[in-house]
């Protein structure tokens, strides 16, 4: 599998169904983090947008692949042919196994569920014919059984890890019909149904089968290996189905080490044990001036409510917070806010119906036990020391937020406007680990230990928003980003990054040879934008691969191989980044964005003089020419047949665009 694909895409379009993707990303995090990253995947993305160069696996999960057919028929199955048949993996759980087949029999006869036809990708060259035992109903359990597989544990190279049949959840999925006729077409059976099927299923009863497609490969399956029993909850009005939680239960082990034999079998790297799936921790409230908190508090008073104990709450439109007193901060060990035995939650978490526990700082900054992986010490200290030689930053990073584990910097700022409302400018949220991180779009932004998390709060006046656009912020955080990281000390200066249009940071890749160099994404962007009291209120989040090296490159990887610059501390990098986005938006401000800031852009992007493909303009061919300084709109020109200008000049918005800079092309965003 090549080195630069790390992401691993769960469709979430028409056809599936919330639970199935819920049990999908649940389980594929915890059996492929940190080697990728595992996130949704819309069906506008799967037709708009350049997906396949990155992407190891493509996951179909469970639902009705009719849905399916509706939206990706035609085009969207020619992407994914395409991309499968050039070395691309695929894997379809029940819905996905009949729509990976050639030929999809459900329920004939029953005039209700029947559904027959061919299917476009034909990964599987013959039928999925189900449901392979009688009772299905669709939005329901009541069909729903444990099914005994037998696996081929020679194909798979389990002999002496799993034993005997293993029972995985069932719920209206299909049997390869005759694929144990079909090795000369590549086809391998994984597993078998033990049980009497209730159709017929040909010679054998393939549960689960691998299908080599070109330079590609697919896994296809009738039941659903992904469904770990901690994620299905009990029914009581339906009989039986105690039993099928308890025996489900019993193989939870050996299902794990079925499903990492497929994933290896597709050719992904697999670690050997489950990663833990955090727990959301406490949130710690500082300040540089410590006394600034009670300060904040006290402009905080009219959204604190009090319950009849007088424990303080703050709560907003997507979470609530409890605000500890000082006077019972070490009554205990400060376990995680959602915490098990093991310090991990044991299955799908609604993390908007926890409590998060706020700790304010009124006296002095958080001790080193109490956030072991972030020194307050170190970062206010480092503030202070950048603010010397930088020229207009005196106030951002002053008051911030900071948790150990968080779902997103981002949306525990911008989806609670009553606590957003009371933010300065400046202030900032800085996380450790994001179990639920936001990207541009439907993407999520993957964040494990070693990345720098952060999310800061603009209160951009609203008489400037015509002259002063906040379509510019991001502009500026990516120039703030590359320039904190190269002034960050000595022998970062030279350190190749680039800024790719509109929102991303890329480096060059330093396993790539020096004559062909090869650039990968190493920061995320976002801005997330309200409007109250005048203000556009604007939450700036960027992510740095910093210390995490997987799954892509970091920062350190960029350092020399001989040890002679250490290694990035992320509260000194926050600090150097946020004195250098302050004084560049005193600068936008004061000017706009003008000549100087343009330059400074320019230094570092990717794009100038690129020739590219307008695929929104039908297909015109252009050369880019740069932003505007108006709307930050791309500019390019049009370029006739023999690559000479015509005259017409096309401005690009960021926000309906998406820019795959090594392909040249310019595509239209939805």
């Amino acid at each position: 599998m090549s080195a630069s694909r790390l992401n691993v895409l769960v469709y979430t379009g028409p056809g599936t169904t919330v639970e199935s993707v819920k049990h999908c990303l649940y389980t594929l995090r915890r059996l492929l983090a940190p080697n990728y990253a595992v996130t949704p995947f819309s069906e506008n993305a799967l037709l708009k947008e350049p997906w396949q160069p990155t992407c190891a696996l493509l996951v179909f999960p469970g639902g009705a692949d009719l849905g399916f057919c509706s939206v990706l028929n035609g085009a969207g199955n020619r992407r994914i042919t395409e991309y499968v048949r050039r070395g691309g993996r695929y894997l379809g759980f029940c819905a996905g196994g009949y729509y990976g087949s050639g030929r999809c029999e459900f329920e004939v006869g029953d005039k209700k569920l029947e559904v027959v036809g061919r299917r476009e990708l034909a990964f599987f060259p013959g039928t999925c014919r189900g449901g392979a035992f009688k009772g299905f109903q669709y939005h329901s359990e009541a069909g729903a059984r444990a099914a005994r597989v037998s696996v081929a544990r020679d194909v798979l190279s389990l002999e002496s890890e799993v034993n005997g049949d293993i029972s995985v959840y069932y719920n209206g999925g299909g049997v390869f019909v005759d694929a144990e006729t079909m090795k000369d077409e590549g086809v391998e059976v994984l597993a078998s149904y033990s049980d009497e099927l209730d159709v017929d299923g040909g010679k054998g009863k393939a549960a689960v089968v691998y299908c080599k497609v070109a330079e590609g490969a697919s896994i296809l399956t009738g039941p659903h290996p992904e469904f770990a029993p901690a994620n299905l909850s009990p029914q009581p009005s339906i009989p039986g189905y105690d039993e099928l939680l308890n025996e489900i239960t019993s193989h939870n082990e050996q299902r794990a080490k079925f499903l990492r034999a497929c994933l290896t079998k597709l050719g992904l790297n697999v670690d050997e044990t489950l990663a833990m799936i955090p727990s959301l921790s406490s949130l710690h409230l500082s300040a540089l001036r410590p006394s600034e908190v009670d300060e904040m508090l006290h402009d905080w008073e009219e959204i604190i409510t009090r319950d009849e104990k007088g424990e303080e709450f703050i709560k907003a439109e997507s979470d609530s917070f409890h605000i500890e007193k000082k006077d019972s901060r070490w009554d205990h060990a400060h376990p995680p806010v959602d915490s098990e035995s093991d310090g991990t939650t044991s299955g799908i978490t609604d993390y908007t119906s926890i409590v998060k526990k706020l700790i304010p700082h009124e006296e002095s900054w958080p001790d080193v036990k109490e956030t072991p992986n972030f020194h307050h010490s170190l970062f206010y200290q480092s503030l202070v020391s950048y603010r010397r030689t930088e020229l207009g930053a005196e106030e951002w990073g002053n008051q911030i937020m900071y948790g150990e584990v968080v779902t997103s910097t981002n949306t525990l700022l911008e989806k609670n406007t009553t606590l957003l409302s009371k933010l300065p400018t400046g202030f900032t949220l800085i996380a450790t680990t994001q179990v639920a991180g936001r990207g541009r779009g439907s993407n999520v932004w993957i964040a494990p230990p070693g990345c720098l998390i952060m999310s800061t709060v603009i209160n951009h006046p609203a008489h400037l928003a015509a002259s002063r656009p906040i379509v510019f912020l991001q502009y500026l955080a990516a120039i703030a980003t590359v320039e904190g990281v190269r002034s960050y000390g000595p022998g970062c200066q030279d350190l190749p990054l680039k800024i790719k249009w509109p929102n991303d940071v890329y480096a060059q890749d330093p396993r790539s040879p020096p004559s062909s160099p090869r650039y990968v994404k190493i920061c995320g962007i976002l801005a997330n934008c309200s409007y109250t009291s005048g203000s556009y209120q604007i939450v700036l989040g960027i992510g740095v691969n910093t210390n995490n090296g997987r799954p892509t490159i970091d920062l350190d990887s960029l350092l020399p191989a001989d040890g002679s610059v250490a290694p990035f501390r992320i509260e000194k990098l926050i600090a150097r980044i946020l004195t250098v986005l302050e004084a560049l938006y005193a600068e936008f401000k004061r000017d706009g964005f003008g000549e100087r800031l343009e330059k400074r852009y320019y230094r570092h992007w990717l794009h100038s003089g690129q020739k590219v493909t307008l695929e929104a303009e039908g297909g015109v061919r252009a050369r880019v020419l740069g932003i505007t300084r108006d709307w930050g709109m791309l500019r390019a020109e049009e370029l006739d047949g023999e690559g000479r200008a015509t005259g017409r000049v096309w401005a690009l918005q960021s926000d309906e665009n998406s820019f795959d800079y090594w392909k040249g092309l310019v595509k239209r965003r939805v």
